[in-house]
């Protein structure tokens, strides 16, 4: 027995007095409506009708279950309508996650932004150090590097590619001299992410091609790249930041770019917005994931958005 079904054809007869009636305006045949009282009577083992050849009537229990069914369906209507409603508005909790090492500064723009064309949705960010389950862990959405995400089946839209660079404070050159070559910076204070973001070789390529690879023993190592480039700019050491990062404090002079001709190699990193691929995705979703990416198609995402060292 369909028994929501079962309470609405007891409700409609109860409303109607008739069981034609109701079969009429249920648009189903009077045998079928006449099956769905008796199947919910047998399961109840009460009457709930009291029937006439020429009238309907409801007994005690059939006035307390009709007031019940009343309520309940009326209650599922709500819940329904409020889910129809949310995948077509965007309204609810989203739950993004992204890399801890991600500038909150940079994050900041696209999320405030996003409220003020969304304030029905409702952001709740984590931020992470470690590889993310995106399904298991309950988040709508992410922007993280796809490599740490462990979830199976989802959609990567790539947002920009992470270039990192050797950077350190005027400071500091101005005291232990400027490195001229990858292997110059063994001697010296190295500021270093934490193993988990990169090992301690570093690959470097020279304007000719050839590859040179460097091994450093962290002065100062940190899980996290805003306070690498603090430390950097306080003149502890040499360090290696994302170009969005200190792209303003190289313009100030308050940072360094050394070895300019030397590419970090496979240091770079792809940044995507990720979510479940879901058949049907929410409208808060749908609205940050299409928000997102134009955000970034402006450019003003590139220079705002501070990207992880990793």
């Amino acid at each position: 027995m369909n028994h929501l079904q079962a309470m609405r054809v007891f409700l409609k007869v109860a409303e109607a007095g008739s069981f034609g009636r109701a079969a009429a305006g249920l648009e189903l045949s009077n045998a079928v409506v006449t099956r769905y009282v008796a199947l919910l009577e047998a399961h109840l083992n009460t009457r709930l009708l009291n029937r006439t050849t020429r009238s309907v009537s409801l007994t005690e229990a059939g006035r307390t279950y009709a007031l019940g069914c009343k309520a309940v369906l009326e209650q599922v209507e709500e819940v329904e309508a409020s889910i129809t409603s949310s995948s077509t508005d965007p309204s609810g909790t989203l739950k993004l996650v992204a890399s801890a090492s991600f500038s909150l500064l940079g994050l900041t723009p696209l999320l405030s932004a996003f409220r003020d064309g969304f304030p029905n949705v409702k952001l709740r960010l984590t931020l992470l150090h470690r590889p993310v389950d995106l399904v298991d862990e309950g988040f709508d959405v992410g922007i993280v590097v796809p490599r740490l995400v462990n979830s199976g089946t989802l959609i990567n839209r790539p947002l920009f590619r992470v270039m990192p660079v050797v950077v350190a404070a005027p400071g500091y050159l101005a005291l232990y001299g400027t490195p001229a070559r990858p292997a110059a910076l063994t001697k010296h204070a190295f500021l270093a992410p934490s193993s988990d973001i990169h090992g301690s070789t570093w690959s470097f390529t020279s304007p000719s091609g050839d590859d040179e690879d460097v091994t450093l023993d962290p002065a100062y190592t940190v899980n996290n790249s805003p306070m690498l480039r603090q430390a950097a700019i306080c003149g502890m050491g040499v360090t290696v930041l994302p170009e969005s990062h200190v792209a303003r404090d190289i313009e100030s002079g308050a940072l360094v770019r050394l070895l300019p001709g030397f590419a970090i190699k496979g240091a770079d990193k792809e940044v995507s917005l990720v979510y479940p691929g879901r058949r049907h995705v929410s409208a808060k979703t749908r609205a940050f994931v299409d928000f997102t990416l134009a955000f970034f198609r402006e450019d003003v995402s590139a220079a705002h958005f501070q990207s992880p060292a990793a």
